[in-house]
């Protein structure tokens, strides 16, 4: 190949990624004119490279925090269905960046395969995903203190519109709810209690516990709604559920996404989890109109998992890592962390930034990097 020679001249000095990009989009090219492109971006590459000293992690905080003091502390609603929220703003950066596990408002976005994306059967599809729990189809449910009994009315309608039928609630009842007999009248369910000791207090727990019977779709996924997107149609969801939904045959899985960091990281890596962690954070920054840097947030993702796991940049989490005691101390509870270092007799080798801060000596960054070593001349005297 004619081309071959040039991309293996600058194999060494850009990226493999850059280079097939390149190659990919000069197709047809002409000798000269694919030198040019290359020579260009050569001199982009070597400009956006970090200086050797360069203090990344501050230009990063400050990259980001600067920006985060604008952001409002909104969350946005979805029109129509009272349980569609999504926390956005500043709220969204701290839960993301604290590594929570317990999140305000987790949702997915599932794409589907053709047809559905193009809009068949959407209706029908999202009422699958979605959790229907016996709650859903019943009107009132109640107690017979008297003869211990257990009644629910049913709501036929929104049976027929969640294709739940009679059978599917007596078999999750049953399966559910040991101890009862199950009866179906024209709009009732009625359980009647087999033990003739049942405490008031246990037919009370038994009632809440029917309210949440399983009967249809996904676990975790409390609502649905398809909206259109471009030209396709997804589904976003209250509530997420992962590895359930990559496994429906209808489902796109190269593009279903979900907010929930620590679910993408027990179902597909902590690559993917890192990955996640930049998409969030960059979608809230991108939606309050405000500009940072991609490079900042992919530094803050890389420490937050570049110990298998994914950690929050709180004193449980990233924080606790530091090898330094002075650099633990400066965070939060400084007296627990200099008692239980010096109880060890642990050492600091202060070679971070903020410990050198503390005790007042130039910070390992930038002119304060190098160290200087000389040779120290004798007097010139000569011993016999």
């Amino acid at each position: 190949m004619v081309n071959a020679s040039i991309f293996n001249e600058y194999k060494d000095k850009l990226p493999k990624r850059i280079l097939d990009e390149i190659k990919e989009n000069t197709q047809g090219f002409s000798e000269s004119k694919i030198k040019r492109v290359l020579e260009r971006a050569l001199v982009e590459y070597m400009e956006s490279r970090v200086e050797p000293g360069e203090c990344v992690g501050l230009v990063s905080a400050e990259s980001i925090g600067e920006p985060g003091t604008q952001m409002t502390l909104n969350t946005f609603h979805f029109a129509g269905v009272a349980e569609m929220n999504i926390t956005m703003g500043l709220p969204r950066i701290i839960e993301i960046l604290d590594g929570r596990k317990d999140l305000s408002t987790p949702m997915m976005e599932i794409y589907l395969k053709p047809p559905y994306s193009r809009g068949k059967d959407i209706r029908e599809i999202a009422l699958n995903i979605r959790e229907t729990i016996l709650n859903d189809i019943i009107s009132d449910i109640s107690i017979n203190i008297a003869e211990f009994k257990i009644e629910a009315t049913l709501n036929r309608e929104k049976m027929k519109e969640f294709g739940i039928t009679e059978t599917a609630v007596i078999n999750g009842i049953k399966k559910n709810i040991k101890g009862y007999n199950v009866k179906v009248t024209q709009d009732k369910i009625i359980l009647k209690s087999r033990g003739k000791e049942e405490s008031i207090n246990e037919l009370y727990k038994d009632k809440e516990k029917i309210k949440v019977i399983h009967l249809k779709g996904i676990k975790g996924i409390k609502q649905v709604l398809p909206v259109r997107r471009g030209d396709e149609y997804i589904i976003i969801t209250a509530g997420t559920n992962l590895k359930e939904v990559l496994g429906l045959d209808f489902v796109d899985s190269t593009r279903t996404t979900t907010n929930d960091v620590f679910e993408v990281a027990a179902v597909l890596g902590i690559e993917a989890a890192r990955q996640t962690i930049i998409n969030e954070v960059f979608r809230v920054i991108e939606s309050q109109g405000l500009n940072v840097d991609i490079r900042h947030i992919m530094l803050v993702a890389d420490t937050m998992c570049n110990s298998g796991i994914v950690r929050g940049i709180t004193r449980y989490g990233i924080v606790s890592e530091k090898s330094s005691v002075l650099a633990r101390a400066s965070f939060e509870t400084p007296i627990r962390h200099i008692i239980n270092a010096a109880l060890i007799g642990e050492e600091d080798k202060l070679t971070s930034v903020v410990e050198n801060v503390m005790i007042n000596q130039p910070v390992p960054i930038g002119t304060g990097l190098p160290g200087l070593v000389t040779k120290v001349k004798g007097d010139g005297s000569k011993k016999n």
